[in-house]
């Protein structure tokens, strides 16, 4: 007896190890509807089934392939079963949806992942709409109806623009920022729209080549540790967090009790401030959306643990006795006066608090250590269950925590050591 043909036919790809689905016509739906999904990726699935966009084992997949029918059904009945008519909504109108996270066509595809939507790039966006995009002729075309010259013409003005301080756009970081939001728009566009030729399509993305941030070296970062130039607990174990962690400020300030592993030991950095500058703050995943560890170095450990012997132990690790955790500006406004306290002449370098980061990943690279940890350690990649160069790295860091130490109790080479007291 001959096989019955399957409603569909589910199939995954070896380059990327994500399916692809083809609905047959033993599915029950008309041809034209069953062409348009022949060898198609989940996550082109409508946003009603944002769910079963990323199916992670076949079962998986063939269970969403089922939801996928039954969706297609009740839309045929409707009338509207293929999803390929082009919306009839303006440039602006379709830009602006993605400034708001209920309204984003990101938000579902995001969420399918488990990688939600920072508040802080939606917030982006929405200033690279207001500030840059909205009012603009191109705003006004339909976006059935806009060509190739419509979006290079736009790139024209915008370059032309000039910034608050008087520089043009051109070749800035905003405007590369705002190109490749309006990319993103445009490209989720034709992911809805099949038929569709996409504008920037054959428009370069645009490149934008940071300067390299400033850092300090070894002996500049040891002198941050001498007696006089931190003022207080709160300010040693703040700093620790900075050169020997890695941790953004963000991070620092979010980090709760149950994060650190006293036994390892190491930092488990899990949580971090998203609108950090605002009132409205809240508490989400750090940069990434990936947790990650960092080291726990013991000069670190024994700030912690002083700073909670004088302030308590609350919430969040960095707080003061009230339980309270400092403001944004709190590293901003002291950290030029550990820099002064110390003794560090900038010569012309720009060194900030994220400074301490680039100090961090200079002196590891400087030590022999692998980039790719170094990435990892910082939240610049992909965690990874095991880290091959972890051991050099504590390493690295207990050398300078080392020196740091001996700075800390003024041991100098006649052997007198004074103590570090933090008013």
């Amino acid at each position: 007896m001959a096989r019955m043909p399957k409603p569909f036919t589910v199939r995954r790809r070896n380059d990327s190890k994500t399916y692809q689905i083809t609905l047959n016509l033993p599915c029950g739906l008309p041809h034209r509807v069953c062409h348009e999904w022949e060898r198609r990726s989940f996550q082109d699935f409508p946003d009603e089934l944002a769910c079963h966009r990323n199916p992670k084992t076949k079962t998986a997949a063939e269970a969403a392939a089922i939801a996928l029918i039954k969706y297609l059904g009740k839309k045929q009945e409707e009338g509207s079963a293929r999803r390929v008519t082009v919306e009839d909504i303006t440039v602006g109108d379709w830009i602006e949806k993605f400034t708001r996270m209920e309204s984003s066509p990101r938000t579902g595809v995001n969420a399918s992942k488990n990688r939600p939507y920072s508040p802080n790039t939606v917030d982006n966006y929405r200033s690279h709409f207001v500030t840059h995009i909205s009012g603009d002729v191109f705003c006004s075309l339909k976006m059935a109806e806009v060509e190739e010259e419509d979006a290079l013409g736009f790139i024209t003005r915008l370059s032309l623009k000039k910034r608050a301080d008087g520089r043009s756009m051109s070749g800035s970081r905003t405007f590369a920022g705002v190109i490749i939001f309006i990319r993103m728009t445009f490209k989720e566009y034709q992911r809805k729209n099949r038929k569709w030729f996409n504008p920037f399509q054959g428009i370069d993305k645009p490149s934008f080549h940071s300067r390299t941030g400033d850092a300090l070296c070894e002996n500049e970062i040891v002198k941050l540790f001498a007696p006089g130039v931190l003022e207080n607990t709160l300010e040693l174990a703040v700093c620790s967090a900075m050169f020997l962690s890695g941790l953004r400020r963000s991070e620092i300030f979010a980090l709760k009790p149950e994060c650190l592993d006293w036994h390892t030991p190491k930092i488990t950095v899990k949580n971090a401030w998203q609108r950090f500058n605002l009132r409205s703050r809240v508490l989400g995943p750090p940069k990434g959306k990936r947790e990650r560890d960092a080291p726990f170095d013991p000069i670190l450990q024994e700030a912690i643990k002083k700073l909670w012997k004088e302030n308590g132990r609350h919430e969040f690790v960095f707080s003061y006795s009230s339980g309270k955790i400092p403001g944004p500006s709190w590293v901003q406004e002291r950290f030029p006066k550990w820099l002064k306290r110390a003794g560090i002449e900038l010569k012309g370098r720009k060194i900030v608090p994220h400074s301490a980061r680039h100090s961090l990943a200079s002196l590891l690279e400087e030590r022999g250590v692998s980039l790719r940890y170094i990435q990892d350690l910082l939240g610049h990649s992909d965690l990874k269950t095991t880290k091959t160069y972890l051991h050099s790295t504590e390493k690295t860091i207990r050398d300078i925590g080392s020196k740091i130490s001996g700075v800390m109790t003024g041991e100098d080479s006649g052997g007198k050591i004074v103590s570090f007291k933090a008013s």
